[in-house]
């Protein structure tokens, strides 16, 4: 993104027009968020800064800008956000490695599937009805 600010500026029209387009859903929205940002045992620098660990781990840009100026706006430091990216470059990184995993078993199941592909029905029978496939498939 060139240039922050102007483009969170852009972003809170549209959102606007979308309050407008949806505004049960969005005043639901806003109040979700006050609600969660509300200072308590944690201050709301914190959650901001919280909010913008998640924004950099779920890779949400638009998020990044908003929280990064509210986090701002409440007195977070460089130092506070570059401690914070450290943060979400772990969490990042680490659930990538572990889903990473899953994602190659599942290759492996797949692959192995695909080697040995179920067997077809012989040629000589008659295929069978949609009712008689669906009488298989639900229990007795």
């Amino acid at each position: 993104m060139d240039n922050w600010p102007n483009a969170t500026r852009e972003l809170a029209g549209q959102l606007r027009n979308l309050r407008g387009a949806a505004p049960e859903v969005m005043k639901a929205f806003a109040s979700l968020a006050r609600s969660a940002s509300m200072p308590s045992t944690i201050d709301g620098k914190t959650k901001e800064l919280i909010a913008l660990g998640i924004a950099v781990a779920i890779r949400c840009d638009d998020c990044i800008g908003f929280h990064v100026k509210a986090a701002l706006e409440r007195g977070a430091s460089r130092q506070d956000v570059a401690e914070v990216l450290g943060m979400a470059i772990y969490m990042g990184a680490g659930p990538s490695v572990m889903y990473a995993s899953h994602a190659l078993e599942a290759f492996a199941q797949f692959a192995n599937v695909s080697a040995h592909p179920p067997a077809l029905p012989d040629a000589g029978k008659q295929p069978q009805s949609d009712a008689g496939r669906r009488s298989q498939l639900q229990p007795d």
